[in-house]
């Protein structure tokens, strides 16, 4: 039985994995399906099963939900369902199809207005945007076409700045997101029209900017014993372990970004200079940084001892066949989170991903009086206004600028016939 057992649990494991590191999964939701699974796991004990499929699938549901059918199921009935779902398809192909994405409409675009939505959505389509742009399109555009129902508009060569201004200022304008996706939505529209000589006008550079300011959350960082402490929990005898360590190394000694070190290759280590130069992702500026002697001995021992054979020109690859550079900097984010987890870092009310490591560096060097032009050559910032962000998190130098407060006369209490106790 126990031997059963240690197969499930190994395939729920690789499960998970899954949802993580191929399909992008947040390290939270890919924990509920986990735990999900753990619930299974119980209901074959129980029931004496030794093993998993499709029929145990069906007895688990039957017992939790009776004879309800999916769409008569609440939200979190439904995440159990899911996920009995995706595990039965793991277990049977070893992958996990992504569930579509529940749409909020029906989608029915209809008459003139509707088939040229359809038409840009496909054409979008090819240029591969990610799924949530693209539901972005979808729901703003067909609020669009309902728009212009009630407007009698019924084509798109009757639509001009009055109509786009009206149907931008039914929207809900408290909520910053929804306003500025639905301009971003409606001139893209608008460009696609002008290009396909579908209207005459390019409405696209006329619709009024949005400009949402958000303040910034105070940065979540660690000090320096506690990413010592994770540096330090990493097992580095095993293959991915020796991944790991070099990723948490690049993080929290360089203050590499995750998407950076998701796409590492080895053409930026110049172990002549000792030093890593690349183009960063965010900012396109080249970035050029010092190879630490910590840093460049775990790169040397995961390329020596842990990287699988690959003729991939990035240095860090998935663990699993068939091996290649991370689809996604989730990845790294959630190879940091599991390892911070692991580690027992205390991270309640704080972010515990890969920038955690970033913001703490530049604490750090803010705490050690580095100047600021310096710390934003380090963490690759365009300018000193970016790194300025993190005066915030600097309370030791903000005690510095602390005045004394001045003694009251007694004569303030006493005007206006006021009485001094002092």
């Amino acid at each position: 039985m126990i031997k059963h057992f240690t197969a499930f649990n190994e395939m729920t494991s690789k499960a998970g994995s899954y949802l993580e590191q191929e399909l992008g999964y947040a390290l939270t939701t890919s924990y509920l399906y986990r735990r999900i699974w753990r619930q299974v796991r119980e209901f074959m004990f129980t029931n004496g099963i030794t093993h998993y499929d499709e029929s145990v699938e069906k007895k688990f549901l039957r017992l939790k939900f009776q004879d309800k059918i999916k769409q008569n199921l609440t939200a979190t009935q439904k995440v159990t369902y899911n996920g009995l779902k995706m595990l039965t398809e793991f277990e049977r192909t070893g992958k996990i199809s992504v569930p579509a994405r529940p749409s909020k409409y029906p989608l029915e675009f209809k008459g003139s207005i509707g088939k040229v939505i359809v038409r840009f959505l496909y054409d979008k389509q090819q240029t591969n945007p990610s799924r949530s742009t693209l539901h972005t399109y979808q729901r703003n555009l067909f609020d669009l076409m309902k728009y212009c129902e009630g407007q009698d508009i019924s084509s798109v060569a009757e639509i001009d700045l009055v109509i786009l201004l009206g149907f931008i200022n039914q929207c809900d304008t408290a909520k910053k997101t929804v306003i500025v996706l639905t301009i971003s939505a409606i001139r893209a529209f608008m460009k696609y029209l002008y290009e396909q000589k579908l209207i005459n006008i390019d409405y696209s550079g006329k619709i009024p900017r949005h400009k949402a300011v958000w303040q910034p959350k105070i940065p979540s960082t660690y000090s320096k014993e506690e990413v010592e402490k994770l540096i330090a929990s990493v097992d580095r005898t095993s293959t991915i372990g020796k991944r790991n360590y070099a990723i948490i190394l690049i993080a929290a000694r360089l203050g590499l970004r995750a998407s950076d070190i998701s796409r590492l290759k080895f053409e930026h280590l110049n172990w002549n200079t000792n030093t890593i130069e690349m183009p960063q992702l965010k900012t396109g500026k080249q970035l050029v940084l010092p190879l630490l002697p910590d840093v460049g001995n775990a790169i040397i021992d995961y390329l020596k001892y842990g990287r699988p054979e690959s003729t991939a020109p990035y240095v860090l690859l998935t663990a699993r066949p068939p091996y290649g550079r991370f689809t996604t900097s989730n990845v790294v984010t959630h190879v940091v989170q599991r390892a911070m987890i692991k580690a027992g870092v205390k991270t309640k009310n704080r972010r515990f991903g890969p920038h955690s490591l970033r913001h703490s560096l530049g604490f750090r060097m803010l705490e050690e009086s580095t100047a600021l032009p310096v710390i934003s050559e380090v963490l690759g910032h365009q300018s000193s206004e970016s790194t300025k962000y993190y005066l915030r998190i600097d309370l030791t130098s903000m005690q510095q600028c602390m005045l004394d407060v001045p003694k009251v006369s007694t004569d303030f209490y006493l005007q206006r016939g006021g009485k001094f106790y002092g």
